[in-house]
């Protein structure tokens, strides 16, 4: 049996479907883009021209929900299979687009093109860790190609999936020209995804111009979505749980309408970034409980209507890699994984999903281990009849060399790294009375010096850099920043 958590029934799941459906279709979302304004009136839609604003059909919506994929899968740069996007699957991606980083001097700065290589050759090792993420954004590029510089990064130093997104409408041109780089056609790119772009409606109820350009692009070339609605209860959004999820179920149907009336069949998830406001400092804070429940609550919602899902859950708040951001991160990570949501993103990040942390990284794979454990649930592996395992603990006064033990041990326990410590003190004494983060630095030292290339092919690497370096062109940079590495 799976472990599984539940906070709705399906009575008030309809009840906030129902809702969603209404606002889109009474008050309207408000659309700041003429091309997906005129493809919403050709299908039907009601426009008022001055304030941009859609009001969506019911029958919209319907043909919407009843075309989009219930499942897919992503594939590495080599063309594996990586990800399954289905059921009750669960995956785990690190937190995305930090704009500084928590360094192992315990400093926070601003990422450079250096620390981006070596989160893209740790993301190598990260066994529990199924994709990618475009983590940090470094500060030694333009800014007008900080989106495609990271893709193109992640792509060059690790094989894993990736989930990134663009900051403008042009960046997407370079980002998909990377992709097909790597794919070889545009048809390779759709039969096998390499990468989920994250797309975001503005709370309350709106899609500006660039987040829903991107979203009816990435449709086009059949590019996986992730809609990241993100109501802030009580600021944003009403102050109720329930009322931040029809808002959220509002604006997500809003994308996934446009997404089905571009390219019928494109893939999706039903994802979001959502927080409960904490008035007294002005804060979102992704480690609220009531921010993890309202998370896993649409996730229900997304299973309801059959759609694969994500959220940002499984990250802390804390400033730095202590006690809060461990029990921020297990618990959002445990919700998630007895929840069934598909992609889970926020492992490495801190600092309200401004900050990322390599060392934290390394820890948070220890707790995507453990969580991904405990949903395998518990089931007798030649436990019946049970009496002649006891004759032989009886008869040995032990059974750690027992076949029964050397068969099932590693399935039935799952053995951390060297990060999280399991000796007793005179050992840990003896070992150097290492800290946490102590530990984690020196994994993450280990793992990044002993990093192998990819298989990239050299043609497709020499492809990848060439069209980097004429983005940056554009922009006025004679040349990238130095890697400093072979790749």
């Amino acid at each position: 049996m799976r472990p599984t958590v539940r906070f709705l029934s399906n009575e008030l799941i309809e009840k906030i479907i129902a809702e969603g459906r209404e606002l889109i279709c009474k008050l309207g979302i408000e659309i700041h883009n003429n091309r997906i304004l005129s493809l919403l009136a050709d299908h039907g839609a009601r426009i008022d021209k001055l304030t941009n604003r859609v009001y969506f059909k019911q029958d919209l919506i319907d043909k919407a929900l009843a075309l989009a994929p219930h499942s897919f899968k992503l594939y590495d740069a080599l063309g594996n299979e990586a990800v399954d996007m289905s059921g009750f699957k669960v995956n785990f991606t690190p937190g995305s687009a930090a704009i500084n980083i928590l360094d192992s001097a315990n400093k926070i700065r601003k990422p450079t093109t250096n620390d981006y290589v070596r989160y893209a050759k740790l993301m190598c090792s990260m066994n529990n860790i199924a994709s990618q993420s475009t983590a940090m954004i470094p500060v030694d590029i333009h800014e007008k190609i900080a989106d495609s510089y990271r893709l193109y990064l992640s792509l060059l130093f690790c094989e894993k999936p990736v989930v990134t997104g663009a900051f403008t409408i042009e960046a997407f041109e370079i980002m998909k020209d990377l992709q097909i780089a790597v794919r070889g056609s545009k048809e390779n790119l759709a039969a096998k995804p390499l990468t989920i772009f994250s797309c975001c409606p503005t709370s309350p109820l709106k899609w500006s111009e660039v987040t829903s350009q991107n979203l009816i692009d990435c449709a086009k070339y059949s590019i996986p979505v992730e809609y990241i609605s993100m109501p802030l209860s009580g600021f944003m959004s009403p102050v109720t749980l329930v009322g931040t999820l029809i808002q959220h179920t509002a604006e997500t149907l809003s994308g996934l309408v446009m997404s089905q009336l571009t390219n019928p069949g494109t893939p999706v998830l039903y994802g979001g970034s959502p927080a409960f406001f904490d008035v007294r400092y002005e804060t979102t804070p992704m480690g609220s409980i009531s921010t993890m429940m309202v998370d896993c609550a649409y996730n229900e919602i997304g299973k309801y209507l059959s759609l694969p899902t994500q959220a940002y859950i499984g990250l802390g708040d804390a400033k730095h890699l202590d006690a809060q951001a461990g029990l921020e991160t297990s618990m959002g990570a445990t919700l998630a994984a007895l929840a069934g949501i598909n992609n889970i993103s926020g492992p490495g990040m801190l600092d309200f999903e401004s900050c990322f942390s390599l060392e934290k990284l390394v820890v948070d794979n220890e707790i995507c281990g453990m969580t991904l454990q405990m949903i395998k649930g518990i089931e007798p592996k030649e436990d019946f009849p049970s009496q002649l395992i006891f004759e032989e603990l009886l008869k040995e006064k032990h059974l750690l060399i027992s076949d029964h033990t050397l068969k099932y041990l590693k399935e039935e326990e799952y053995f951390p790294g060297p990060t999280i410590n399991r000796a007793n003190r005179s050992r840990w004494e003896e070992d150097g009375s290492t800290t946490l983060n102590q530990r984690a630095t020196d994994a993450v030292d280990k793992i990044i010096s002993t990093w192998q290339p990819t298989h990239l092919s050299d043609d497709i690497k020499k492809e990848l850099i060439k069209l980097m370096e004429a983005e940056a062109r554009r922009y006025g940079m004679d040349k990238l920043p130095d890697k400093n590495s072979e790749f």
